[in-house]
């Protein structure tokens, strides 16, 4: 495995959340001349501009999108001619297929990600904490001391974004318990955690005491690290079974 082919992986994970969080603030995605690259260049499924009624959510979801937008160019610079396009993605089917899996809603029904600010951050939920992960996981991996520094860098946004969202999903399930919010997010966690394999590397934002939970780590106060297989799992939702989740024709480059 090289650095080339761990910085194309992540961003594979950089164009499914830019395209997520620009559909939802902008009612945008990517630039054409940011997609390009080696392996198949596919198109987005869904994704349509949130109609948010607090300004500091909708502050919150430009904030991460220009963030998001950025990481990609930042990568594809990185690469320098070698990046592989946007493969296929789905923010729309996927989500619906998350719900289901997950218990959050019965067959026949749908997951709208984008109808309302709830499901706009749970949808976000679904795949923020991995992108922290992720990156912990490859941290090992990366030779490059100038890549490793910037991978840090990434990991570290992630790691506010995933932070800033857990944050407000725990804020509205105490404003307004009867929503549900930490049992929905807990659903997610666990489908995460049933979908990365036996070990239990996830979790909700609220703790067996009842506690907040806005930083989930292991006992030394550390995130946890998944590998590529792992990553994989969640995002293609279990894999052929799953229709490959977000990501329905698999990502591009030599890790899919």
């Amino acid at each position: 495995i090289t650095d080339g082919n761990i910085l194309n992986f992540a961003l594979n994970t950089e164009y499914l959340e830019a395209e997520y969080y620009l559909r939802a603030a902008f009612g945008r995605g990517l630039a054409d001349s940011d997609v390009t690259g080696s392996g198949p260049l596919g198109p987005v499924i869904g994704g349509r501009p949130v109609q948010f009624q607090s300004e500091v959510i909708r502050q919150y979801a430009s904030e991460i999108a220009e963030d998001e937008e950025a990481h990609v160019r930042f990568i594809r610079m990185a690469l320098n001619g070698t990046q592989v396009a946007r493969p296929t993605i789905d923010i729309e089917n996927s989500f619906t297929a998350a719900a289901i899996t997950a218990g959050i809603i019965g067959p026949g029904e749908t997951f709208d990600a984008y109808a309302n600010e709830n499901n706009f951050l749970l949808g976000a939920f679904l795949f923020e904490d991995v992108g922290v992960t992720a990156y912990k996981g490859a941290a090992r991996f990366i030779e490059n001391k100038d890549i490793l520094e910037a991978a840090a860098g990434l990991l570290a946004v992630e790691a506010y974004h995933a932070g800033e969202i857990r944050t407000v999903l725990y804020g509205r399930d105490q404003m307004n318990p009867g929503l549900g919010i930490a049992g929905i997010v807990q659903r997610i966690s666990d489908l995460r955690d049933a979908v990365d394999g036996p070990d239990d590397l996830d979790q909700g934002i609220v703790d067996a005491r009842g506690r907040a939970n806005v930083v989930p780590a292991d006992a030394n106060g550390l995130a946890f690290s998944r590998n590529t297989n792992q990553v994989l799992s969640i995002l293609y939702l279990g894999g052929r079974a799953g229709n490959f989740g977000f990501f329905p024709d698999r990502v591009n480059g030599e890790i899919r």
